[in-house]
């Protein structure tokens, strides 16, 4: 086993993750007939908890936070909020999740933030004005304040910044010249923006964003910028595939899914994996992809049980 050099800070290497992440090829008939050859890059198998892009992004924050008290952000089905608990309760490291929505604060937990709870994590409900406003310096340090959480290390939502992006870049080191084009789900947008940096001249990586308003094509920039002072690697967005945003799962992409894993035996998580591999069945039908092209699909995580 091998690791980032995040992860071989000694209060990490207790989570023994497994890097680099295998790589496997996939015959599908519906890429085999328009010539393209289809790899799954299995970060799914990184960690048991620590789930994919999750474990990449938030090893080198943990690393940062050095013990400190954690305090993260996401909606009421966040996979990174659930990350985080079960990296707190790994690691003994107290973590508060500062969850969108105040109304959800008097009701039942749903079971994503059940789970968050069972291990350990504090959670903070705060109205949506708030949240979306979180990142404003006054509005971050009234939330922390009302939290209780004022010397408890930050990280944004999503896991991403320069850290995670900085951790993600080797992702694409990972892949350097195994594939054409690399395909990653996108929320927040910080594991294209590192796999992109990591990848060869040459080669290009695709975001396919799972939440609609088209705003990611920024935030990629941005975070690029934050991590590397500037732009890094050959990326691009399709924004076709969200079904409606975030934790949206029409009746379609649930028997896309189903049918996927019935066709491959690999189960099919649904908020992000799913719409990236609809994604690339339809670009793979529109002939985006040239013959002989092989295109890499990053497997970020497995169904939540």
């Amino acid at each position: 086993m091998t690791s980032t050099d995040d992860g071989e800070a000694p209060r990490l290497r207790a989570l023994r993750p497994r890097l680099p992440s295998p790589v496997q090829e996939l015959v599908d008939g519906r890429f085999e007939r328009r010539g393209v050859r289809l790899l799954l890059k299995r970060d799914d198998l990184i960690h048991p908890e620590l789930i994919g892009n999750k474990w990449r992004k938030l090893a080198p924050n943990l690393a940062a936070a050095d013990g400190r008290d954690v305090v993260t952000f996401g909606g009421a089905y966040s996979n990174h909020l659930r990350a985080t608990a079960a990296a707190g309760r790994l690691l003994g490291i107290p973590t508060v999740g500062v969850v969108r929505g105040e109304e959800l604060a008097g009701r039942p937990l749903n079971p994503s933030l059940a789970r968050c709870t069972a291990d350990g994590m504090r959670l903070h409900f705060v109205d949506r004005a708030a949240y979306r406003r979180k990142s404003e310096p006054r509005t971050l340090d009234a939330i922390l304040r009302a939290a209780d959480a004022e010397e408890a290390y930050v990280v944004p939502e999503g896991g991403s910044n320069a850290e995670a992006v900085r951790g993600c870049q080797a992702l694409g080191a990972e892949l350097r010249d195994r594939a054409d084009v690399v395909a990653v789900a996108c929320g927040t947008g910080g594991t294209l923006a590192g796999l992109a940096a990591g990848l060869a001249p040459g080669q290009r990586a695709l975001g396919i964003p799972v939440l609609k308003g088209g705003f990611l094509t920024a935030d990629v920039r941005t975070l690029q910028q934050q991590a590397f002072g500037g732009p890094r690697g050959t990326w691009d967005l399709d924004d076709r595939f969200h079904f409606g945003g975030y934790a949206r799962v029409p009746e379609e992409l649930d028997a896309f899914a189903t049918d996927f894993e019935h066709r491959h035996g690999l189960p099919v998580e649904r908020l992000y994996v799913a719409k990236l591999l609809y994604g690339l069945v339809t670009l793979a039908a529109e002939d985006a992809f040239p013959r002989g092209t092989t295109v890499a699909a990053v497997i970020t995580g497995l169904p939540f049980p």
